[in-house]
């Protein structure tokens, strides 16, 4: 079953002055992900502080937007549409909840190589979410 993410509603993100940088960066295709100066750990989500260190020393570092799929739930009867949640793991380490689109849900096996591509939620606002790396 093919993915239909053009007749599936995404919400809004909610945008708070701690994550504005990201989701400017997500209008433009890119991904941004929290990297912390003092431990030299990423991290997901965004926030303002490091959950390894606690250090407030972070700034925000281009992801390559590639990775891998750790698991994922393809779900059927939620709704008129179809779509598949996942956790995927970046090639930088951090592992975000996501949506796998525009693929056969039959197809998708976890260890798949994935790339970000953005999708419009009700606003506008583009929000990451992942393909397979064909």
């Amino acid at each position: 079953m093919t993915n239909q993410t053009a007749e599936r509603s995404i919400a809004n993100p909610e945008i708070w002055p701690d994550n504005k940088e990201f989701w400017a960066a997500m209008q433009t295709g890119k991904l941004l992900v929290k990297h912390c100066r003092a431990c030299g750990e990423s991290h997901w989500y965004p926030r303002p502080l490091c959950p390894f260190c606690m250090s407030a020393d972070t700034d925000w570092r281009e992801s390559a937007g590639t990775g891998t799929i750790y698991t994922f739930s393809v779900n059927r009867r939620v709704g008129p549409v179809p779509y598949v949640i996942a956790y995927v793991t970046l090639d930088e380490g951090v592992t975000m909840l996501t949506n796998i689109v525009d693929c056969d849900f039959d197809k998708i096996r976890i260890g798949d190589r994935v790339r970000m591509v953005p999708k419009p939620s009700e606003n506008g606002t583009m929000v990451p979410m992942f393909t397979p790396a064909a």
